[in-house]
């Protein structure tokens, strides 16, 4: 199960540094996961500072 990121993202790249397959990327307003590379480990989730990172 993929990973979606909320509008509570503050952008802080946390998420991105820490995912070990690049699935997530700066979007206009919050990151976004890329659901087809994103492997559900749940790195996002587990450094999300403001806890914008939930399962879809």
């Amino acid at each position: 199960m993929a990973y979606k990121i909320t509008d509570a993202c503050v952008k802080c790249g946390t998420c991105a540094d820490n995912c070990p397959v690049e699935a997530i990327s700066e979007g206009d307003e919050v990151y976004v996961i890329d659901a087809d590379v994103c492997v559900s480990c749940g790195a996002c989730a587990d450094n999300c500072p403001v806890e914008a990172i939930v399962e879809e």
